[in-house]
């Protein structure tokens, strides 16, 4: 029976940890049949769909905790990893030799910078796997999830492969990452680049980025280091939420309200090349919660219904004004 792995859609490190999880589990644990990949997106509210689980084994990365005992490997970084009180208490109960065996494939570090990393490190330090092939993956999940690039112009420019991909993997069409998961763990990325279908999606992509620069050029409202922008009235899957700083290189914070096909999203980040003391900066995460959001203290979202565009609107204004503020 296949196996089924659920990961954060639309995502490098998603794309990379659900890539990194098969090599390990099919060279270290084994009894699949075969494996297939569900992308997994934040929406309204937080809740898993049970049908989005398989008949067989199902693991989740990069993403949410879920009580469902379909849900047999697990492994996150992100600070807002527990959607509830009982889910967390569910896993440190687990944690602790206080519930069924699953537990012992469960594991959750905040501290990691991609949850790319954490599934290689397990795997090593408690399963043998040998990651001595997955170098250049691990450094791009690190510098792609943890906004490591060297300025807004190489994040922005993308002259890198991994650039290329994740904008690929960040505005994919149906089908697009299941194909392209496979191939992370086996070839280079410039090789995973190169393929025919990568290569037709890479063109009209790089041209709708070039139009989303442009987008926000006109729509952006920098003041007291916060940059907001509001770009509801288009439909976008998926944006690059480096360019703000491209144009704004003294900015601290971005806040961004979009719509796309199934939500009014807020997107909050940090700038990764602020010259702001870190003890100064504001945990973003904390922020998001507050809404039923989530994410990492230097970057989260805030999902809200196709449909609640007002209400979008009335949260991401107030947080405009409470980091404007100081």
């Amino acid at each position: 029976m296949a196996f089924r792995v659920l990961h954060h859609d639309r995502c490098f490190d998603g794309a990379c940890s659900a890539a990194v999880f098969t090599k390990f589990h099919r060279e270290c644990v084994g009894g699949a049949s075969g494996y297939e990949y569900v992308g997994l997106a934040h929406r309204p509210g937080g809740t898993f769909d049970d049908g989005v689980f398989g008949p067989g084994e199902n693991a989740i990365v990069d993403f949410k905790y879920s009580r469902s005992p379909k849900v047999t490997w697990w492994f996150d970084h992100h600070q807002s990893a527990f959607m509830t009180a009982e889910d967390r208490a569910d896993f440190e109960a687990g944690q602790a030799g206080l519930s069924g065996p699953k537990a012992l494939q469960e594991f959750f570090d905040p501290a990691y910078v991609s949850c790319t990393g954490l599934i290689a490190d397990i795997g090593k330090a408690k399963f043998g796997f040998d990651t001595s092939g997955l170098g250049e993956l691990l450094k791009w999940a690190d510098i792609v999830d943890g906004a490591r690039y060297e300025s807004a112009k190489s994040a922005v420019e993308m002259d890198a492969p991994a650039m290329k991909l994740t904008l690929c993997i960040e505005n994919a069409a149906d089908g697009f990452i299941p194909r392209i998961i496979p191939l992370l763990t086996e070839m280079s990325l410039q090789e995973v680049l190169d393929q025919a279908f990568v290569q037709e999606a890479v063109g009209p992509l790089w041209e709708k980025h070039v139009a989303a620069m442009e987008l926000l050029k006109e729509r952006m409202e920098f003041r007291d280091g916060v940059i907001y922008y509001d770009i509801t009235d288009r439909v976008t899957e998926g944006i690059s939420k480096f360019i703000p700083y491209y144009y704004y290189p003294e900015a601290t914070y971005t806040i961004g309200l979009m719509k796309s096909s199934f939500r009014t999203k807020i997107s909050v980040g940090t700038n990764p090349w602020t010259t702001k003391p870190s003890a100064e900066l504001v945990n973003l995460a904390e922020i998001c919660e507050r809404f039923g959001g989530g994410g990492h203290a230097r970057v989260g979202a805030i999902s809200f219904g196709a449909d609640e565009e007002a209400r979008g609107r009335e949260v991401a204004l107030g947080i405009v004004a409470e980091l404007r503020a100081g």
